[in-house]
């Protein structure tokens, strides 16, 4: 991830919730905001209600691996947050149904 910043703050996260377009996918919904720079900043948010905390840091692991494989596909200035969807069970959350999700994700957003 080069050329991205992780989003930490809780005012960053609920500015981009209030102000950023919505796009829902299957397993994934991403909120994305323009930030007018020449980065992209990122967040992941999931659930304490998803599973155990290792389950959960497993699908962030997926999430940020597979953005890390499909960053040269977005475009810079971008301020991006990806919730896992609470009504999805863990079994679900494999490299391939992610990847799937965020590259149509990412194609509905051009």
């Amino acid at each position: 991830m080069k050329q991205t910043i992780t989003l930490k703050k809780n005012y960053e996260f609920e500015k981009i919730f209030s102000k950023g377009k919505y796009i829902n996918g299957k397993y994934i919904c991403a909120y994305m905001m323009k930030n007018h720079m020449n980065i992209n900043k990122i967040g992941i948010a999931i659930s304490k209600k998803v599973g155990k905390s290792v389950q959960r840091n497993r699908i962030k692991r997926l999430i940020r691996e597979n953005y890390r494989m499909l960053e040269n596909d977005i475009n810079l200035g971008n301020n991006i947050v990806f919730l896992w969807k609470k009504n999805t069970t863990i079994t679900d959350a494999t490299y391939k149904n992610i990847e799937e999700d965020m590259k149509n994700i990412i194609n509905r957003v051009k």
